[in-house]
């Protein structure tokens, strides 16, 4: 028995200004177009159940476009696998505040899709001698008894929400409505756990898994790239299991469009023209380049007034060749040096002259520690001449 586990497709997500020939946004466009290749890849395995679990599209009302490509995807597993059930679970983003304004997802119902979406419920494919329970991320599914089949030979748990304590600061800013503890999810009880919500694929446990979203459409995609890298994923993709032997594979889906995360910049010390020189290398050295692609650039350390003198027309040409460019300056963070009540000394006036010369921005060639050094020479200078009268004003009174 081998399954697919897909999620969060998030058909209709928008984002940039950029449109196709036809008029569809570039990258409601770029998600479809990856859907389709999940849906070629799946077919090719020929698997003997499909679930998906959630967020199939990115707003309760999907445009007409989105829905129109679901519709033909979901009609291609109907006839490309007949007679293999696929079973479908609402997410948060499929799930109407009112009721009255009914799911989307009934719609792929007369295709033979079986969509769970008004609360928790259990399929049975006798013939499969398999049972599905399925959980959509709707109020009240928490308290559904996650109890398996003891009827079935298998038995899949299908659901979306979040396992307690499992996603990522960042990930915190799209909340389900379901939340689950380990110990509630009782993994072990279980074939198989198909998981939905959370876009970066996970092991929750041996035999319970996220898949991961197909596309990057979440509010935080640099910190899934993040993430993905240091757990050595290759991106997006979906997962094929065996129940019977446990073998288990994560196929990627190849992006219609790549994310580049350049390394990041300190403008500490830089002048505008410095600055510039450095963006000018890190565009000039991404491998691949930018072209068509989502670029972002960190640069840290960098004061308002030099921000306002960069190359603003060079910048717009990268913005220009890539499909989106962010350039995420940070300005430098104040360092307090004593604080009132603290312990420490308070710093010298030389101390002060010292770490505004080091941090103030300079022109391309000026020696940075050679003008520390003048400035302390300076200040010695002005000090030696207002000790001056004073030493000598001290010993006319000793005089007297």
């Amino acid at each position: 028995m081998r399954l697919v586990h897909l999620s969060d497709l998030h058909l209709g997500y928008r984002q940039y200004q950029r449109l196709t020939p036809a008029g569809i946004n570039q990258r409601e466009a770029d998600v479809a177009g990856a859907f389709k290749r999940a849906v070629d890849m799946v077919v090719a395995l020929k698997p003997d159940l499909v679930v998906l679990a959630g967020d199939i599209f990115h707003n309760v009302r999907p445009t007409n476009p989105a829905i129109l490509h679901a519709f033909h995807q979901f009609a291609r597993f109907a006839t490309a696998l007949p007679g293999v059930p696929v079973v479908i679970v609402a997410g948060n983003h499929d799930t109407p505040r009112a009721a009255e304004t009914g799911c989307i997802l009934r719609l792929f119902s007369p295709l033979g899709i079986h969509v769970v979406h008004e609360g928790p419920q259990r399929l049975s494919f006798p013939e499969l001698d398999l049972s599905v329970l399925a959980v959509p991320d709707v109020p009240g599914a928490r308290d559904a008894s996650l109890r398996p089949d003891p009827d079935a030979r298998y038995n899949v748990l299908l659901l979306h929400g979040e396992v307690e304590g499992m996603l990522p600061a960042y990930a915190a800013t799209d909340r389900a409505a379901v939340e689950i503890s380990q110990e509630e999810l009782g993994a072990q009880h279980w074939s198989y756990v198909a998981l939905g919500h959370y876009h970066v694929y996970r092991e929750i446990a041996p035999n319970a898994y996220y898949s991961g979203s197909v596309d990057y459409t979440s509010a935080n995609t640099w910190g899934e790239l993040q993430e993905e890298r240091a757990a050595g994923l290759p991106g997006k993709g979906f997962i094929e299991r065996d129940l019977d032997s446990g073998a288990h594979a994560f196929h990627h889906v190849p992006p219609a469009r790549q994310l580049l995360d350049l390394p990041q910049l300190s403008a500490r010390g830089m002048s505008a023209a410095d600055l510039d020189a450095a963006i000018r290398d890190r565009v000039e050295h991404a491998p691949g380049g930018i072209d068509d692609r989502i670029v972002r650039l960190v640069v840290r350390d960098v004061p308002r007034h030099v921000v306002r003198e960069l190359d603003h027309k060079a910048l717009r040409e990268y913005k220009r060749r890539a499909l989106h460019f962010q350039m995420d300056t940070r300005r430098p963070e104040i360092l307090r040096v004593s604080a009132s009540g603290g312990p420490g000394r308070r710093p010298s006036l030389a101390d002060t002259v010292r770490d505004k010369l080091r941090a103030r921005p300079l022109e391309s060639g000026i020696d940075r520690e050679a003008l520390v050094a003048l400035g302390l020479h300076y200040l010695k200078e002005a000090e030696s001449v207002d000790a001056a009268p004073a030493a000598a004003g001290a010993a006319d009174g000793a005089g007297e």
